[in-house]
């Protein structure tokens, strides 16, 4: 029998995620090629949701890939590309970027070679493929690499590291085009399988969420992420509403097709600050942070908010009449940052919003800080 086919890679981590990293030069250029060896690489599908025969680890924030080369574009030193793979699932979704991953792939881009880099601060323009947007990370550079030690705290990340500031340019619409998918700023769904008329958000702003009010559903938006996934009554209606907000904002034509397209749009449950526990045992009180949000993606709930998620939540916070903006303690001044408490701790995120004069909203720019680290790089068996 005969040796099995190898790819270098790198395994990083980004934020409050994992992924392998590739070059784009050394992977397959055939699409379904492509596909079925990330699928082996992270050890999917796996009925038992544990992906044993891959580096995935079990749920779909442990079980992603990014692709990554120089860019031909004047406005961007690399291009990347994020595969959200499926634990049990067999389909490679595209449709969405990571921003915890974009975190790790400036310090990839140089300790690649791919920017060349001096000590001090490191600025990398990031081109993400699957939102057409712009990324702009800047990072401590000491020795000529990516610096890995400081003392800035990544809720959801035991320990300190060295932060990684992200800015998002231009973040909306980056699914659908349209800041505002279904035109409103607040929808109100109904479903025979959900308890009565529900209202949410729906956001495009480096990602497409779905904020759903959780007073509608009978949450409070502190419920940890196994509490969340032991109801299966909500994961259910959830699901039911991220269908129909997929529907209504275009990203699928109807309310059965959406079913395939599972990891977008991400849905989230928003309410107001109140004292809660984190799922390390630390107590958050609700003066410490300005409004409450729990996310789920790809049928689970996530451990710690995904970067995007938080950005999202910022520029929703500024558009007056959502869902997110009446929960909200909105800082008066945009240079302060939106606190969101999720299951892991709270998170500050920037947004820049403003109406032009046809009461069109505009998201200009969104931030946050992260950390990432290399944590393994060499040849990866399919």
């Amino acid at each position: 029998m005969g040796r099995r086919n190898g790819y270098r890679g790198v395994f990083m981590r980004g934020g409050t995620s994992k992924a392998i990293i590739f070059r784009e030069k050394d992977i397959p250029s055939d699409p379904a090629e492509r596909h079925a060896m990330f699928l082996k690489v992270m050890g999917s599908p796996d009925p038992a949701k544990r992906q044993l025969d891959g580096l995935g680890g079990g749920m779909s924030s442990l079980s992603k890939v990014c692709i990554v080369e120089s860019s031909s574009r004047d406005d961007a030193d690399v291009d990347y590309t994020f595969a959200q793979i499926p634990v049990a699932g067999t389909t490679v979704d595209y449709s969405a970027n990571c921003g915890n991953m974009s975190s790790a792939i400036g310090p990839f881009a140089v300790e690649e070679g791919i920017v060349a880099s001096c000590n001090g601060e490191a600025e990398v323009r990031i081109f993400n493929t699957n939102t057409k947007k712009i990324i702009v990370s800047r990072f401590a550079v000491e020795d000529g690499r990516p610096k890995v030690e400081g003392d800035f705290v990544n809720p959801g990340v035991a320990g300190t590291g060295s932060p990684i500031r992200l800015d998002f340019i231009e973040p909306g619409g980056a699914a659908t085009g349209r800041l505002l998918p279904t035109g409103s700023v607040i929808d109100t769904f109904e479903h025979p399988e959900l308890p009565g008329p529900v209202r949410a958000s729906v956001i495009d702003a480096t990602n497409l969420i779905v904020f759903v009010l959780a007073q509608d559903l009978g949450c409070d938006a502190t419920e940890t992420p196994d509490r969340m996934e032991a109801d299966a009554t909500l994961m259910h209606r959830l699901e039911v509403i991220r269908r129909i907000a997929s529907a209504r904002a275009g990203l699928a034509p109807d309310f059965d097709a959406a079913a395939s397209i599972e990891g977008n749009p991400k849905i989230g449950i928003v309410g107001p600050s109140r004292d809660y526990i984190q799922t390390t045992g630390v107590a958050v009180a609700a003066e410490e942070y300005d409004v409450s949000v729990r996310m789920l993606s790809m049928g689970q709930a996530h451990r710690a908010i995904p970067l995007t998620a938080a950005l999202c939540t910022a520029v929703a916070a500024r558009v007056d009449g959502t869902a997110v903006a009446a929960m909200a303690r909105v800082p008066a001044s945009v240079d302060m940052p939106l606190r969101i408490g999720h299951s892991s701790g709270v998170l500050p995120a920037v947004a820049r919003v403003g109406a032009e004069f046809d009461n069109t909203w505009i998201a200009h720019s969104a931030g946050v800080f992260r950390t990432a680290k290399r944590l393994m790089e060499g040849i990866i068996y399919a």
